[in-house]
């Protein structure tokens, strides 16, 4: 018989099948099909970078997985749930408690300390705040993941007095703060200097990890491209495979980067 807790170790945290997403066009141009049967499977502590040149719909794919958008067509599957059949409460909740989001730009809030800054995904309604599975409290877990990344002493200090790869480990431990499932990156070192950037994917990989979270990135840089479990190119739609970093989609990335 098979147990509960072998079900949820064999259970992906994201499973893509057949996903498919198409934009009506301008005036009387044609519809602009951007995702065509996108396959995909991350599980707990495993990490992947999507790569491909710009316009090739690696932000819609994102934005669907992260539910921020919907798929015309297949399933988004988030540790086995259909994420993209919920309603709008439930997907909000889902938004709040399973996915944690990095952008490019930290979207700190000037006024607030690093620890409010971080504690603001704690608040939103459905949230639970801590770790899922150890019950850590949220504040407590905010502050050893603030000392984690090295910014145990700066927890007082808002963002105008920290440098741009402070603030962006700030986003980091803030998408991590809620003990999210699933961890979101859009172009997380495109405004760092290669020092900073080079610091900060080092640690996306290390919290991954450690903190048990799959890892999802978008990027155009090889250098964070390679750090990943797996590369994988879109092109024409579809996720055209899972290549070591040294193939054909590390080449793509290092082609686009701007």
């Amino acid at each position: 018989m098979t147990t509960v807790a072998a079900a949820e170790r064999t259970t992906p945290v994201l499973e893509l099948a057949g996903v498919s997403k198409t934009y009506p066009g301008a005036d009387d141009a044609p519809p602009t099909a951007v995702l065509r049967g996108v396959d995909l499977r991350l599980d707990a502590g495993e990490s992947a970078a999507v790569v491909g040149p710009s316009g090739s719909g690696k932000s819609t794919l994102l934005n669907v997985v992260g539910t921020l958008d919907r798929p015309d067509a297949g399933s988004v599957l988030l540790g086995g749930r259909d994420i993209a059949a919920l309603g709008e409460a439930e997907i909000a909740r889902v938004r709040a408690r399973e996915i944690g989001w990095v952008f490019q730009l930290h979207h700190l809030l000037p006024q607030c300390t690093v620890l409010e800054n971080v504690l603001i995904p704690t608040l939103a309604d459905g949230a639970r705040g801590g770790d899922r599975n150890s019950g850590e409290i949220p504040e407590a877990r905010a502050r050893r993941l603030l000392d984690r990344v090295g910014l145990g002493g700066r927890l007082t200090h808002r963002p105008g007095q920290l440098s741009g790869g402070e603030r962006q480990r700030v986003a980091v431990v803030r998408a991590l703060v809620n003990g999210p499932k699933l961890l979101l990156a859009d172009e997380p070192t495109g405004a760092l200097d290669r020092a900073a950037a080079d610091n900060l994917a080092d640690l996306l990989v290390e919290l991954n990890r450690e903190e048990g979270v799959a890892l999802l990135v978008i990027t155009h840089a090889p250098d964070l491209a390679r750090r990943m479990g797996r590369v994988l190119e879109l092109r024409d739609g579809r996720l055209v495979g899972q290549q070591e970093p040294s193939g054909p989609a590390l080449a793509a990335a290092a082609g686009t980067r701007p």
